[in-house]
């Protein structure tokens, strides 16, 4: 099923890339026999293949509507569009061992722990360049970056053509897993002409708040849209940030303008690239704004501070289809005695209260409180409370 886009120019919610929310769920006994699939070849997915699976099947990444041809895969590396013009950024892969790829014709049964949950109607096989993916994507071949990383470790083969998801994981966040098409509906019943997304991998502080709100003030309502597909080892777990917003919503958010709902997609950490897929994703999810601060989707020294800012320029307004806010690094300035950013405090770094991620868990695995001034306490106690090792 497709769903199509509405075509009345008062329409409220943004088109989705393509001009249609993709929508490949197929269901057993419903839209498909079950017995169809007896005998197909079968791969299992990992974390982030899993994790795409969804986000091409739910229209998250729509126009896509499976892993990507070589042509595409190829626009998307040195153009940032697909084969057809239409911006994308990073290409989504289905990578194999070349061993094994011979297996892989026709109708292959995608499974997870063994459970079948989904296909690929596998059109094209063509060779990863890893190479110039690292390059141009990940703008470093360094085997230390986490993108790069996980690029040299998979297969050398990818595999393209349309997938169909069986049942949306809703996971360990059902209360908060929304799928595009459910996002859409919740804005459009709050009569939300116009919203903002604010996406995360880290817990929620408050410069993280201090955007939150300032966006808040331009349009009619706020989607806080968490990561929580794979990250790093060392990033603080889904469970542990998600907490953390339910916490913070509860006592200083309104309600009627705040969504809380999951992002499942997995974390490349590929910078300014990472942000524009961030951003027409969110598009897709039916929002008008997306923020986006300093080093956005980076991990390292590996992107400049403002790089992800920047890169929308490589579109048009008309072409990106959501309304980029860019806010600039905010700290709490003690002589200020408030949230500020370089645009409006004019003390030096002497002043400012700046804790690095690194900081921040060095503090809670000690068992130390954080200030108030850059976590509200409620929260505070939420990380504390997961990072204190227990006697």
């Amino acid at each position: 099923m497709t769903i199509l886009l509405p075509t009345d120019p008062t329409a409220t919610l943004p088109a989705p890339l393509g001009g249609v929310l993709v929508n490949r769920i197929r269901r057993a006994g419903h839209d498909f026999d079950a017995a169809e699939l007896l005998g197909l070849p079968q791969l299992e997915l990992d974390d982030r293949a899993y994790a795409d699976l969804e986000m091409l099947a739910t229209g998250a990444y729509s126009p896509l509507t499976g892993f990507v041809n070589e042509a595409d895969y190829l626009s998307i590396i040195e153009h940032l569009r697909l084969a057809d013009g239409t911006p994308w950024s990073i290409p989504i892969t289905l990578p194999v061992r070349r061993e094994e790829a011979g297996a892989y014709q026709g109708r292959v049964v995608l499974t997870r722990s063994g459970e079948a949950v989904g296909w690929i109607d596998v059109q094209e096989q063509f060779d990863a360049q890893k190479g110039l993916e690292s390059r141009e994507v990940y703008r470093t071949e360094d085997p230390a970056h986490p993108g790069v990383a996980a690029l040299l470790a998979q297969g050398d083969v990818n595999l393209s053509g349309p997938v169909a998801l069986f049942e949306v994981p809703r996971g360990a966040f059902a209360r908060h897993h929304r799928t595009p098409a459910e996002v859409r509906e919740v804005i459009e019943a709050r009569g939300w002409r116009s919203s903002v997304a604010f996406q995360t991998r880290n817990p929620i502080h408050r410069a993280h708040e201090y955007l939150q709100k300032v966006a808040l003030e331009l349009v009619d309502g706020l989607l806080l849209h968490p990561l929580v597909g794979t990250t790093k080892g060392d990033d603080v777990p889904a469970h542990t940030r998600v907490e953390a917003y339910e916490v913070l919503l509860d006592r200083y958010y309104p309600q009627a303008r705040t969504l809380l709902s999951v992002y499942p997609a997995a974390m490349r950490y590929a910078g300014p690239r990472e942000a524009i897929l961030h951003a027409l994703s969110r598009r897709n999810y039916g929002v008008t704004h997306f923020i986006v601060g300093r080093d956005h989707a980076g991990v390292g020294s590996y992107y400049g501070t403002y790089d992800a800012q920047e890169i929308f320029g490589t579109y048009t307004a008309q072409e990106l289809g959501i309304q980029i806010l860019k806010f600039e690094h905010t700290f709490y300035c003690q002589t200020c005695g408030q949230l500020v950013s370089p645009r409006t405090c004019p003390h030096d770094s002497s002043h400012h209260l700046v804790l690095s991620g690194t900081k921040v868990r060095e503090k809670l695995r000690a068992g130390e409180s954080l200030p108030a001034e850059f976590t509200r306490p409620e929260v505070a106690e939420v990380l504390r409370a997961a990072y204190t090792v227990q006697p």
